[in-house]
């Protein structure tokens, strides 16, 4: 396993937030993008390779915190912008060589979709998604989100059930252990559920007050030794608030992860 962070959380220019990230001893990041055909692609490639770094998944959450769109807008033109979004989304992760995108705040709310049913709006985004996806050679993993901040798809079981329904075999699950700690019975029952389906795709991790593992009640060792047992050799990207700061917050991740996952030699 290897441990990534969002480079979003860390302050400074792209190359900065690099630097800082290989400093620290990360073995990769991961991207939050919006405009991204403002970005250069080819000196993201290069910039990621000065610094031995690769991106794990491609985060498609600040499209819905930024550009208010998301895949189950209550506007039915903003629905269609959001799919186009994301099949923009997986193009740019075949070109950066991201593994996955993930997909958590957004797909949206079902309660937003009026008229109709919202987990079968799902199905049908997401089914489309996967040939996109499947052409570009790229992933698709779900997140199961508390049921504060989504009406759909609050745990691991829900998780699997929607994407069986989609039946595409390049659609998983990144499970947060966040949101686990708010909604799964337990870490190791849901890790290991979702893993043997071979749909643990990612993960992402922040202690139970969304600060740096260590800093709340969440059994990281435990999380660490089921993920092991289970065959998960994927990635660990930290996703936290960023308190003090978010400079801060990523040396306390890899200072407290390193010790429990090494980094490999």
């Amino acid at each position: 396993m290897e441990v990534k962070l969002p480079v979003a959380l860390l302050s400074g220019s792209f190359e900065e937030r690099l630097r800082k990230a290989a400093e620290l001893g990360y073995d990769g990041v991961e991207l939050m993008v919006c405009a991204h055909h403002s970005l250069d692609v080819k000196e993201i490639r290069s910039q990621l390779s000065r610094f031995g770094l690769h991106v794990s998944a491609i985060g498609s959450g600040a499209v819905a915190m930024v550009e208010k769109c998301t895949l189950l807008s209550g506007d039915a033109e903003t629905r269609r912008s959001a799919e186009r979004r994301l099949h923009e989304l997986i193009e740019f992760a075949s070109q950066v060589g991201a593994g996955c995108v993930t997909i958590g705040s957004f797909r949206g709310r079902a309660a937003w979709v009026k008229g109709t049913d919202g987990s079968s709006q799902l199905v049908s985004i997401l089914g489309r998604s996967a040939e996109k996806a499947v052409a570009n050679g790229v992933l698709l993993a779900l997140e199961p989100l508390n049921r504060y901040e989504s009406d759909i798809i609050n745990t691991a079981e829900e998780g699997l059930a929607l994407i069986e329904q989609v039946g595409s075999s390049n659609i998983g699950i990144v499970l947060d252990t966040f949101h686990m700690n708010i909604e799964e019975p337990t870490f190791t029952g849901s890790i290991k559920k979702v893993a043997s389906t071979g749909r643990l795709f990612h993960m992402h991790i922040g202690d139970s007050n969304r600060l740096p593992p260590g800093q709340g009640h969440i059994d990281f060792i435990e999380i660490a030794e089921t993920l092991r047992s289970s065959g998960y050799t994927g990635y660990l990207s930290a996703e936290l608030l960023p308190l003090p700061d978010g400079d801060q917050a990523a040396q306390r991740t890899i200072e407290y992860m390193r010790k429990i996952v090494p980094r490999e030699k």
